[in-house]
């Protein structure tokens, strides 16, 4: 079995980077790139304005965005990422009401092997549809998921919008609560995870990732609920599900009452409390994971939860 450690898997996703806004442009707050040095070094010398690039366009659009192509497109470092073999993009914004905290931006490599999912659904017409996703090697799961909608409450994006609370869903293969069960299994997807983005105007957004054995978006995935009238009081998080490659289930709810708790500025999670905006991290988890992305969604004025998973 794969152990925390293990580093010779790859993952899905090659870069995390959070953009913050300072006056009128985005700045690097934080960023994981690997041994991506070169590609490093010129997202430090960048900054956006709003609606340049693809930090900038999510801010200006206020929606998530991918970008299956950076060659020739509107991404600005689309040399620096052809030479780093850097091929797909997602960006998140983290509004709070109508401030943007923060964009979100993951970066993925394409070949024949890697496989996964990064996908967005927006609303139209009382179901969600894919606005667009990137799949790796995965061509007729992506192939299924364009020809795919979701009613509130059906499948991982249907039961997000439904909840308006992230989700986690295991075996995606066989589960019957996914809709692509067949075509996940066929395409090796193991684990699903998907997010509501709120964004100023109220439209719906989900975000899903689903990561593949071989592949996978992360190997440690955990759900903290932050809601005061969830936890007790403000500025704390408690752990409500996670899952991992190593440790399997994270939290048992039969021991509701005996999760773990974290408060503003203690750890990494601790400091998306205090910040209200994504925390990227490299080489500071005790169990060995190389990296981290934490990802919060603010909710009706509060900070209501936060995602994170680990590599």
């Amino acid at each position: 079995m794969e152990t925390a450690t293990d580093t010779t898997t790859r993952t899905f996703i090659q870069v995390s980077e959070v953009w913050v806004p300072q006056g009128d442009s985005l700045k690097l707050a934080a960023g994981d790139y690997g041994d991506l040095a070169l590609f490093e070094e010129a997202s430090r010398q960048e900054t956006f304005a709003r609606g340049e690039g693809l930090p900038g366009k999510a801010w200006a659009e206020a929606r998530p965005v991918v970008l299956k192509d950076l060659d020739g497109s509107y991404f600005k470092r689309a040399d620096a990422a052809r030479a780093a073999g850097l091929t797909s993009a997602v960006a998140v914004p983290v509004f709070d009401g109508k401030a943007l905290k923060a964009v979100l931006v993951v970066i993925c490599s394409d070949d024949d092997t890697r496989t996964g999912a990064i996908e967005v659904w927006s609303e139209k017409d009382g179901l969600l549809m894919l606005d667009d996703g990137y799949y790796g090697a995965a061509k007729h799961f992506e192939w299924v998921s364009q020809h795919t909608h979701f009613p509130r409450g059906q499948g991982l994006p249907g039961g997000v919008w439904a909840a308006e609370t992230p989700m986690l869903l295991r075996d995606l293969g066989s589960g019957y609560r996914f809709i692509r069960a067949d075509s996940a299994g066929k395409a090796g997807l193991t684990t699903g995870l998907g997010v509501p983005i709120p964004v100023p105007g109220g439209r719906t957004y989900v975000l899903t990732l689903l990561s593949a054995r071989g592949t996978p978006i992360a190997r440690r995935f955990e759900l903290w609920d932050a809601r005061a009238a969830r936890v007790g009081k403000a500025h704390d998080a408690v752990l409500v599900d996670g899952i991992c490659a190593r440790e399997g289930a994270l939290w048992d709810p039969d021991n509701a009452g005996n999760e773990p708790q974290v408060t503003a500025w203690q750890g990494p999670i601790g400091r998306v409390l205090g910040t209200g905006a994504p925390v990227v991290e490299t080489e500071t988890h005790p169990a060995g994971y190389a990296s981290m992305v934490a990802l919060p969604i603010h909710k009706d004025g509060e900070l209501a939860h936060i995602v994170a998973w680990y590599c």
